[in-house]
């Protein structure tokens, strides 16, 4: 029960974070969305991770999964804003919610046994993402920078362009972000605290990516930002913690039912912002999203 409620927990707030950050990455670039997001999870993590003594302290082990979990946070977080900015969430967050079947594959590859149906419906996913980066709807046009258009009458490979680039970018973040939820679930077995690897995956991002453009002078922030920055910081902070408490009952099955948050992305996009995908677009992320389901089915 543990892994289904930490999961969904995690879903709601992740879904939450994608679709605020479909709009801030927009306003103000990636680098400067992550670096914001990572100031924010830091300011509401280092309380209550400061308040947590644990008895005995972290095995040397425990601190390098957390490390390895932030940086692959910290990663995975960038590629997914990247996306975000280029391509519409519908594609997006389909293809970052693979994250799920990744890390159960690692999972497996660990110890933690797959079905020969789960395995097949695995492949169902891969198919999905596949579909999903084929040629763009009339919304991944619209999604698009406003500095750089494509036009109507331009050549296909042009116009699919946009959603190749999104469905790389979602696709490079879905594996960063399985190797860091795997991470960061190992890190708690070992005996770090959760709340510490929330911190360690902020204060990662802040010193790589945050402190640099401050001191560059290069980071952005608009008074629309502001809000949908703080909401993404505080939501990623709430989700990666209920991710790695509900991983405790199981990576896989935590792993999967978090990467629902594609479904409630998809659904805020086109409630809030109209987004709409072309016909095998449309194709893939239902593949993706069904094959999703499938396997929380078949691991709860």
């Amino acid at each position: 029960m543990i892994a289904i409620a930490g999961g969904a927990t995690a879903a709601l707030c992740f879904a939450v974070a994608t679709i605020v950050s479909s709009r801030s990455s927009r306003m103000i670039g990636a680098s400067s969305v992550l670096a914001w997001v990572m100031v924010v999870g830091m300011v509401a993590a280092i309380g209550p991770a400061l308040a947590a003594h644990p008895e005995p302290g972290p095995t040397a082990l425990a601190a390098g999964l957390a490390g390895l979990a932030g940086v692959s946070y910290v990663l995975g977080l960038y590629l997914n804003y990247r996306a975000l900015r280029i391509g519409p969430v519908g594609i997006a967050a389909p293809i970052v919610s693979s994250e799920g079947a990744l890390a159960a594959l690692i999972a497996v590859a660990l110890g933690e046994p797959l079905s020969g149906v789960a395995a097949a419906t695995l492949v169902v996913i891969a198919t999905g993402v596949v579909l999903a980066s084929m040629a763009p709807g009339r919304a991944a046009a619209d999604a698009a920078p406003a500095a750089a258009p494509t036009p109507a009458d331009a050549p296909a490979p042009a116009r699919r362009r946009p959603s190749r680039r999104t469905a790389g970018f979602a696709a490079a973040a879905a594996a960063v972000f399985a190797v860091g939820l795997v991470a960061s679930a190992r890190s708690v077995t070992f005996g770090m605290p959760v709340l510490w690897v929330a911190l360690v995956a902020r204060l990662t991002g802040v010193a790589f990516v945050a402190l640099p453009l401050f001191a560059s002078g290069r980071i952005r922030l608009t008074r629309p930002a502001v809000p949908l920055v703080i909401v993404a910081g505080v939501g990623e902070v709430i989700g990666t913690s209920a991710y790695t408490i509900g991983a405790q009952g199981g990576i896989a099955t935590t792993a999967i039912v978090a990467s629902q948050f594609a479904t409630l992305a998809a659904i805020g996009a086109y409630v809030f912002f109209g987004e709409r995908l072309g016909r095998l677009q449309v194709a893939g992320v239902a593949l993706v999203v069904v094959g999703v389901a499938v396997l929380t089915a078949l691991t709860v």
